[in-house]
C-alpha cells in the first residue's frame, strides 16, 4: 500500500505562509527564529516537528544560539501545521 502523501501548511503572526509537502510524515508543527544580526541584517532558521514538545526545545537552542552567536535580537515563533492542498 503507498504511503498517503499530503502538503502541510503552517501561517505565521506575521502572515507568512509556509507550506510543507508533499509529505507522509506527521509533522505537526512549524518553528521559525528570525535573528537579528551585530550588522543589522537578518538570518532565518526554520524547520518542522513532529510535537509542539520537540518544537518547544527549539526555544533553549534559540537563546544558546544567539549568545554563542553574538545576535542582537532574536524571535521565536512555532505554530501548528494544517493539512492543505498544496
Amino acid at each position: 500500500m503507498a504511503k498517503k502523501r499530503t502538503y502541510l501548511t503552517a501561517t505565521l503572526p506575521d502572515g507568512y505562509s509556509k507550506t510543507i509537502g508533499p509529505t507522509a510524515v506527521a509533522f505537526t508543527h512549524y518553528w521559525r527564529i528570525v535573528a537579528i544580526l551585530e550588522s543589522g541584517k537578518t538570518e532565518v532558521f526554520w524547520g518542522h516537528t513532529k510535537s509542539l514538545a520537540d518544537a518547544r526545545r527549539k526555544t533553549k537552542a534559540a537563546a544558546e544560539a544567539a549568545r554563542m552567536r553574538g545576535w542582537k535580537d532574536y524571535a521565536l515563533d512555532i505554530v501548528e501545521v494544517v493539512p492543505s492542498d498544496g
